[in-house]
């Protein structure tokens, strides 16, 4: 709930700012989950490790520079995850400093884990995913207002086999192993910068034990 309405909240909100009143005439600028969440895609990142929201409607045409706030309105949505990754690794650092952590009773730590890594994995997941340049994901979207309007026109001539493409690669378990798999698999890099980050202002935090409590 947090990633897919934080996620599109920041695509309907960064639209709205540089002047595009279509999100927000159909009440997608808002923190309300009830509005962005779509419940198939929810239920399959839920059990299958993939899914999606309500996509957010954008008129680029109302935009005083269409192709870079283009861009910035498709880039905010992953970068958005980025940054709820990197508050749940903080607060995991904050925690542990303050001691916080270690004085929960079982219950409670165990509660903290499991949203945490949950939180922190789904949002880099998300940010991974969405960057992938096939329709309908932000990845496409930045690559159509980077190229030339003629390589555009042609991108959106094809838009159906690149989604065709897309569901091959989600649906076939062996198609998914030679693509999405290995980019999920940089979530782990990804994790380890921001906590090596971290590690510069915070007491180290114990991950390995943090993983097999989760596991547990």
């Amino acid at each position: 709930m947090i990633a897919f309405t934080v996620h599109e909240f920041a695509h309907a909100y960064s639209a709205y700012k540089f002047g595009d009143m279509t999100a927000y005439d159909a009440g997608r600028v808002t923190l309300n989950p009830r509005v962005h969440l779509d419940v198939l895609g929810t239920i399959l990142i839920l059990i299958a490790g993939f899914g999606w929201a309500k996509p957010v409607p954008v008129n680029r045409g109302r935009f005083k520079y269409p192709r870079l706030m283009g861009i910035i309105v498709s880039a905010v949505g992953p970068l958005s995850n980025l940054l709820i990754a990197a508050l749940g690794i903080l607060a995991l650092y904050v925690l542990n400093e303050t001691g916080i952590l270690a004085a929960s009773s079982v219950g409670v730590y165990k509660a903290l884990i499991h949203f945490f890594n949950y939180l922190i994995s789904i949002n880099v997941m998300l940010l991974i995913f969405n960057l992938i340049p096939l329709p309908p994901l932000d990845g496409y979207r930045i690559i159509q207002d980077l190229v030339p309007v003629s390589v555009r026109i042609k991108m959106d001539q094809n838009v159906q086999w690149g989604m065709f493409v897309f569901l091959l690669i989600v649906f076939i378990p062996q198609l998914r192993a030679v693509t999405l798999d290995p980019l999920f698999s940089n979530s782990s890099q990804i994790i380890w910068a921001l906590q090596s980050f971290y590690e510069n202002f915070f007491s180290p935090f114990d991950w390995s034990k943090f993983v097999r409590d989760f596991a547990s």
